[in-house]
């Protein structure tokens, strides 16, 4: 049994939590689906190395290159343990989730794919992981094609059946909904995709944050996750795939660093990690990225994933007293930590604003899914996400200023 989240007390770590925003109102933050907060221990680690340690990595033979270069390394041997990668140098630092779909997409996408070949996807997707197909289906002639959910939020695995195929090359799905907070049955999406030779993509942005991860466990290919959903700084991600796949591919940018010689004939790429990782990297970002999984360790992902679920049901269960409110995805045995929603005849946005000036941050809009919001009829909806500092006396606080906003507006 994994041990309690004391929600109250870290909050005393994130500086951001201990003040009063719009309207002089304390901030109860709400939009974690989207990015959380920093800790104290994140931002002392990158405000250390920029007063202490920096300089450029792997290029020069000086102190401040050593230690700088030790400390970006480090990092990537903190990742490889939290997602327990066979291989640190499978561990390649991007800028974040998009970019690292982006360079799947165009990497192992322009190498592996031709016309009549698919692209499997769900139409739960984040436009990272729709756009980025689209893109190399039309220089490539491949096929992007969706699998289907259910009324209930549930991916068909019917549909998704019917739709795999030996035409199928890859299927590239989310873990979590960024929308519903559906949790994908990964493994066994993962099973059936081999059945017909095909690789996989996980995009893990919504699943790492909050519950533990194990790529080799899962059996994907390639799985990827931003820094910013999981306490760390924004510009900064991972792709993590498979050691030979990754030999396989051509270098996606080209440039310093992920060389082994340069000509004026040609190039040599460099070996792994250094071939995806061209130009001077997120140095420091990988070293808060680092910081901020140490932190998220210390309080433990499946204490973390409890306290969500515990927040969602909470909220959830308060909704349901709401007239009007509908909320969107599946049960909470199959939820993650995200609460999307709508009112009849209230519009989303007026939803937003009003809870902004009672100091409630939630999201609001097609949460870059608008796809899925189309085949649930609907142009936008509210969503309200969490994370390891919020507690259940704001759900509630929350839930009654929502009553009262609905009854305004109704």
């Amino acid at each position: 049994m994994s041990k309690k989240l004391d929600a109250a007390a870290l909050r005393k770590d994130f500086p951001i939590l201990d003040q009063k925003i719009h309207r002089q109102k304390q901030l109860v933050y709400f939009d974690n689906g989207a990015s959380t907060q920093r800790p104290q221990a994140v931002i002392d680690a990158m405000d250390d190395c920029y007063k202490r340690t920096y300089a450029n990595v792997h290029r020069g033979i000086h102190w401040l290159s050593e230690q700088a270069s030790d400390q970006y390394e480090n990092a990537r041997t903190i990742v490889q343990k939290l997602i327990n990668a066979p291989h640190n140098n499978e561990v390649i630092f991007t800028a974040g989730t998009t970019m690292a779909i982006n360079l799947v997409a165009n990497s192992w996408g322009r190498t592996n794919l031709g016309p009549g070949d698919e692209v499997l996807l769900t139409i739960c997707e984040h436009h990272s992981n729709i756009v980025p197909w689209q893109q190399v289906a039309a220089a490539t002639g491949a096929k992007v094609v969706f699998a289907d959910v259910t009324e209930d939020g549930l991916l068909d695995m019917d549909d998704f059946k019917a739709k795999l195929s030996p035409q199928t090359k890859m299927v590239a799905f989310m873990a979590v909904s960024n929308v519903l907070g559906t949790i994908f049955p990964v493994k066994e999406i993962i099973n059936l995709a081999a059945t017909v030779g095909a690789a996989t993509l996980v995009d893990a942005a919504q699943h790492v944050p909050h519950e533990p991860t194990d790529v080799q466990d899962w059996n994907a290919d390639f799985v990827v996750f931003s820094g910013h959903k999981i306490l760390g700084p924004s510009g900064i991600g991972i792709l993590w795939g498979r050691q030979a796949l990754l030999e396989s591919m051509p270098p996606f940018l080209g440039g310093g660093s992920m060389i082994d010689q340069v000509t004026t004939e040609g190039f040599t790429p460099g070996e792994l990690p250094a071939k995806f990782e061209a130009g001077t990297p997120p140095i420091v970002e990988a070293i808060g990225l680092g910081a901020a999984i140490e932190y998220v360790n210390q309080v433990s992902l499946p204490a973390i994933a409890a306290h969500e679920k515990m927040l969602a049901g909470r909220l959830m269960e308060r909704m349901a007293e709401i007239e009007g409110l509908r909320i969107l995805g599946p049960s909470l045995e199959h939820r993650s930590g995200i609460v999307s929603f709508v009112v009849d005849g209230v519009a989303p946005q007026d939803l937003s604003i009003l809870l902004d000036q009672k100091g409630f941050a939630i999201r609001v809009g097609h949460h870059c899914a608008m796809p899925l919001h189309k085949k649930l009829g609907l142009k936008a909806s509210c969503r309200a996400s969490f994370y390891l500092y919020n507690t259940a006396d704001e759900v509630d606080a929350f839930a009654e200023a929502l009553a009262a906003v609905v009854k305004r507006l109704r």
